[in-house]
């Protein structure tokens, strides 16, 4: 499990997650605690930075989380509970 993990964002993108999808970034952050979470590279958005993916489970379901990694900082810039998170990983959780 992963035991301290250090995460930012930029204010103005998490009222505007929160406003379009209902979930913050502080809420978000609980995906990577999942001990079951999935970790996939987003090869569409991936040009001037690696950008990932991380789908784990919160109180409120599946989440999906989109990230960077800055050193050693998670960098959130959107969240949301989708369906294809949710199919991605129950496949990979044979669920």
């Amino acid at each position: 499990m992963i035991k301290s993990l250090r995460f930012e964002w930029d204010p103005a993108k998490d009222a505007a997650n929160k406003r379009k999808h209902g979930v913050s970034f502080e809420q978000a952050k609980q995906a990577f605690y999942d001990q079951q979470r999935i970790m996939a590279e987003d090869v569409h958005h991936s040009q001037n930075e690696g950008r990932l993916f991380c789908y784990g489970r919160t109180q409120n379901g599946i989440l999906t989380v989109r990230f960077t990694m800055r050193g050693d900082v998670v960098r959130i810039f959107g969240a949301a509970y989708w369906r294809e998170g949710r199919k991605i990983y129950a496949e990979k959780n044979n669920l």
